[in-house]
Order: C-alpha cells, then sequence, then structure tokens
C-alpha cells in the first residue's frame, strides 16, 4: 500500500492481511469482500481488482456475484 516512510496505519494492516487472506480462500466470505470494499482508497482498487481477477482466471466457472463485483470496480 501506501509508503510514505512511516509504520502503515491500522486500515492498511487489516486491508494487507484480508487481501492476503481473499487471495488464499477459494470461496472467501461475502462478509470480508464487503469488509475489503469499505477500506479501499481509489489507489488501492486495482491492487483489489488484482485479487479478484486471479481468483476468477483459476476458476472453470466463476462465480456470477465475484464477476459482478469486479465489473463494478470498472464503473
Amino acid at each position: 500500500m501506501a509508503d510514505s516512510g512511516k509504520p502503515p496505519a491500522a486500515r492498511e494492516l487489516l486491508l494487507d492481511a484480508l487481501l492476503d487472506k481473499v487471495a488464499e480462500d477459494r470461496f472467501p466470505s461475502v462478509t470480508m469482500l464487503d469488509l475489503i470494499e469499505s477500506l479501499l482508497t481509489p489507489d488501492e482498487v486495482q491492487i483489489y481488482a488484482r485479487v479478484l481477477l486471479r481468483k476468477v482466471r483459476r476458476e472453470t466457472f466463476p462465480s456470477i456475484p465475484m464477476l459482478q463485483r469486479i465489473a463494478a470496480l470498472a464503473e
């Protein structure tokens, strides 16, 4: 996330932990995804979108809600 030379804020630490968890989980919870989206800054949206897109690419039949989340990020 931000690299300003100071220690990361709790928001950034939580966001990093959640992004790692989502990347590892085959079916991340809606609650976790909603929390991530509430924490994102505009500069972090692409990072999150890449995590979700990696998940979609790995699935033969990606979930429609996951595709809809990614589409919403593009707006």
